[in-house]
């Protein structure tokens, strides 16, 4: 325990930082804007006035980010002289052009005629300088003209990005979910989504928490536990110590297990935290209190820490937390291509789709009837009507008539006419 304490201590001292008025001393001596500040450091410009003002104190990755910097801002006007007045760093930066002006020649030609141009005495002083070189420098020095390089490609950016975070997000929708195949999963379909908006994430101050946040959605969604592959976590570290934290971080919730790793792991601040979770501050600090408890109940190195160093220690053990299985992400290159081939596939389907609704439509219209025909009426069964039969038996008086008749086949008057017997 003691070790890793030492070890803290000894970190916080060599990161530390100036008070918060010389930091806003300091930026404004340079003419920035927090919104420039926030641009280069990875944070929103509300996190920079906070820094500045005090209340919060940058943590972890963005620390170190911030503490360099600042020490650029800080040797700026100790090249161009002494600080104070505000313009000076972008006075030194320009000063840093004509440094490299070829020497007057030695000799008799020092007391020819002086070439055009702005002289020694001239490069003393910055402002003229600062005006007079975009118009001189080109005849002056040939040589030392500005070379332009070509502003990189979409492509290139989100490669960069892609090798820049691809590996540590991995690793935290590991700590996140104990499965190796949903860690890369998530991050694979966050950094396509990210492709697929490239734009919007470009323009984004933080595009890694953009990323991030898509990554952590990803992998908490509860759907995963109905999936056949996610439903059991992977191999555990072969570490007993590094078993423990990750079992203990695990049995969390899902809130408050994001909720330490943004804190703890990632270096996040307390408002940044509650933003990134969609939380209000109050709400995630409650949240990182009962995280603690629950975590120092299950961690032996926790519990013997005072609350004020627990935060400090976990972050150190999930730093050292060694997984068993690999968690390299796949190149770039197949991610931002799977994700337009994937693209390609969805555009073809729904044209597809919608070529077979059109060609339906024009087939109904074609075959459709032009005029009404009503539908034949139902039979009625009709009641009292004797069912239809054949000859009746004769009777005897019938059959007399028959016989008779049979009997006496002539024809005419004589037949009526009545015989004497």
């Amino acid at each position: 325990m003691t070790p890793s304490v030492e070890t803290t201590s000894s970190e916080d001292s060599e990161l530390s930082l100036p008070a918060p008025k010389e930091r806003r001393r300091l930026r404004e001596a340079a003419e920035l804007t927090h919104d420039e500040v926030a641009a280069a450091v990875g944070v929103t410009a509300a996190t920079i006035r906070s820094w500045e003002s005090g209340r919060t104190a940058p943590r972890g990755r963005k620390r170190e980010l911030y503490m360099q910097f600042l020490a650029r801002l800080a040797a700026l006007p100790q090249e161009a002289g002494p600080a104070g007045a505000p313009g000076e760093a972008k006075t030194a930066r320009a000063a840093e052009e004509p440094a490299a002006d070829p020497p007057a020649p030695d000799g008799p030609a020092a007391d020819g005629p002086t070439p055009a141009g702005p002289t020694a005495d001239a490069r003393t002083q910055p402002d003229e300088l600062s005006v007079d070189l975009p118009v001189e420098a080109p005849d002056l020095l040939p040589d030392e003209a500005p070379v332009k390089v070509p502003a990189p490609g979409p492509a290139d950016a989100f490669d960069a990005l892609y090798a820049h975070a691809a590996h540590d997000l991995a690793r935290q929708a590991y700590l996140l979910t104990g499965r190796r195949s949903l860690a890369l999963e998530a991050v694979e379909k966050a950094f396509v989504q990210a492709w697929d908006r490239w734009p919007e994430v470009a323009a984004d101050p933080d595009p890694v928490g953009w990323v991030r946040a898509i990554a952590y959605e990803y992998a908490l969604s509860p759907w995963h536990r109905f999936r056949r592959a996610h439903r059991h976590p992977d191999k555990p570290p072969a570490e007993p110590a590094d078993r423990i934290l990750l079992d203990a971080l695990l049995s969390l919730s899902p809130a408050h297990r994001r909720t330490v790793l943004l804190y703890d792991g990632v270096g996040l601040d307390l408002p940044d935290t509650a933003a990134e979770t969609e939380a209000t501050t109050p709400t995630a600090g409650n949240r990182l209190v009962h995280a603690h408890a629950d975590l120092a109940d299950r961690i032996p190195e926790l519990a013997d820490v005072p609350l004020e160093k627990q935060s400090a220690l976990l972050r150190d053990l999930l730093t050292a937390l060694r997984p068993a299985v690999d968690l390299d992400p796949r190149p770039a290159v197949v991610v931002r291509g799977g994700g337009e081939r994937r693209t390609r596939t969805w555009t073809r389907a729904t044209l597809s789709l919608t070529a077979m609704i059109a060609v339906s439509t024009a087939y109904t219209v074609m075959t459709a009837p032009t005029h009404y025909e009503p539908p034949l009426a139902p039979g009625e069964s009709v009641s009292g009507v004797p069912p239809l039969a054949g000859p009746q038996q004769l009777t005897e008086r019938s059959r007399k008539l028959h016989d008779k008749l049979l009997a006496d086949p002539e024809a005419g008057p004589a037949r009526i006419a009545p015989k004497v017997e």
